[in-house]
């Protein structure tokens, strides 16, 4: 499998996101060896906590199925650039590479507004891919804010 194939899987975890009526955003981790090993979208309309978003669900997911403790090795996919909260708990994994499909412009935290992948008080670097279906991501975003204007 390759990036975009593993986008695709996370862009079916943000389609489950907008099914439940939440911001469509989806995350999985790959492996070293490529299995996927944990899938996660937002939650945090359901579960009224603003820290829900879908890279913590899925690292959590992660950790409720295994006792590693570090990610170094591991992937993830996720269908938005993470914010500041999420690339912070990313670096603290230990992940080595996270890539996303679009950037988010708003809070985005691997460049596009805050650059805390390359910031030197850290002691971890990831590899940052980026724009892998960035156009099929945003389209999922778009409809959820055109039906969120609707209602």
């Amino acid at each position: 499998m390759n990036d975009e194939d593993y986008m695709r899987i996370a862009l079916m975890e943000a389609e489950k996101a907008f099914g439940e009526g939440e911001i469509p955003i989806g995350a999985i981790i790959v492996d070293e060896n490529g299995s996927v090993i944990s899938r996660g979208h937002n939650i945090k309309e359901r579960e009224k906590t603003p820290i829900l978003h879908a890279e913590i669900v899925s690292l959590l997911n992660l950790h409720n199925s295994t006792k590693r403790m570090y990610l170094n090795g591991y992937t993830m996919y996720v269908t938005l650039e993470p914010c500041p909260m999420c690339t912070t708990a990313l670096v603290m994994e230990r992940i080595s590479r996270v890539v996303f499909a679009l950037e988010d412009l708003r809070y985005g935290a691997c460049g596009s507004v805050f650059n805390l992948i390359d910031e030197p008080h850290l002691n971890h670097r990831i590899q940052i891919t980026k724009g892998i279906l960035r156009e099929e991501a945003l389209r999922l975003l778009r409809q959820f804010f055109e039906r969120l204007r609707e209602d």
